[in-house]
C-alpha cells in the first residue's frame, strides 16, 4: 500500500513540474536596420500615386498661310523609340505633292509662313529624305493628295528627334509647314519645295 502512494505522489509531482514550466518567448521581428550615418532613407511614395511619366504625344493644327485653303489636324506618338506622324490635310491641289517639313520655329505669325525658320536640323547635316543619310530632323516624305485634295500622312519621324525630353532634338513648340511643292530630296537646304501653302505649332498633349 506504501509503494502504490509512493507512486501516486511521484506521478502528481512530476504533473505539478510540468506545468509550471515558463512558457518560451515567442518569436520577434528583427528591428528595422537604422541608415548608416550621414545618409538619409529614401522617402515614401503616397500609396495609390506614380511618377509621373512623359506623355510621348503631341498635336499640331495646320492653318492656311495668306491666300491659300489648306488645313489638316495631325498627331504624334512615340513608337517603338521613334516619332510617328499620322493625320489629314485638306485644301491641296487635287493630284498633287507637296514638301512636308518640321521648322526651327513654332511661329506662324508672318502671313507667308515664313516666321517659322528653316528647317528643324538640330544634328545640323544636309537637306535628304528621311528613310536615307543624311538628313535635317524635320525632313519628312512628301505628302501627295487624292483626286479631292486630301492628303493622308502616316510615316516616322527622323530617327533622332523626340516628343517633350526638352533637349535640342524635342519637336514641341517647332512649326509644322505644307510646301506647294514636292521636295526633290536633294537640293540644297530646303528641296527645292517652294512656299508655304499651311504653317501650325507643334504642342505637347497633356
Amino acid at each position: 500500500m506504501r509503494l502504490i502512494h509512493s507512486t501516486l505522489f511521484l506521478t502528481t509531482a512530476l504533473a505539478l513540474a510540468a506545468c509550471s514550466k515558463p512558457a518560451e518567448p515567442e518569436a520577434t521581428a528583427p528591428a528595422a536596420t537604422a541608415p548608416a550615418a550621414g545618409t538619409e532613407a529614401p522617402p515614401m511614395a503616397p500609396a495609390g500615386t506614380a511618377a509621373p511619366a512623359a506623355s510621348g504625344t503631341a498635336k499640331a493644327t495646320l492653318k492656311a498661310t495668306e491666300g491659300n485653303a489648306v488645313a489638316g489636324e495631325l498627331s504624334f506618338m512615340t513608337m517603338d523609340n521613334m516619332v510617328h506622324v499620322t493625320g489629314n490635310i485638306t485644301g491641296l491641289a487635287p493630284n498633287s505633292k507637296h514638301g512636308f517639313h518640321i521648322h526651327e520655329k513654332g511661329d506662324c505669325s508672318a502671313p507667308d509662313g515664313s516666321s517659322a525658320g528653316g528647317h528643324f536640323n538640330p544634328a545640323t547635316t544636309d537637306h535628304g529624305q528621311v528613310s536615307a543619310e543624311p538628313h535635317h530632323g524635320g525632313d519628312m516624305d512628301n505628302v501627295t493628295a487624292d483626286a479631292e485634295g486630301k492628303a493622308t500622312v502616316d510615316g516616322m519621324l527622323s530617327s533622332n528627334v523626340n516628343i517633350g525630353k526638352g533637349d535640342a532634338f524635342d519637336i514641341v513648340g517647332k512649326g509644322l509647314i505644307v510646301h506647294a511643292d514636292p521636295d526633290d530630296y536633294k537640293t540644297q537646304p530646303t528641296g527645292n519645295a517652294g512656299g508655304r501653302l499651311a504653317c501650325a505649332v507643334i504642342e505637347a498633349v497633356k
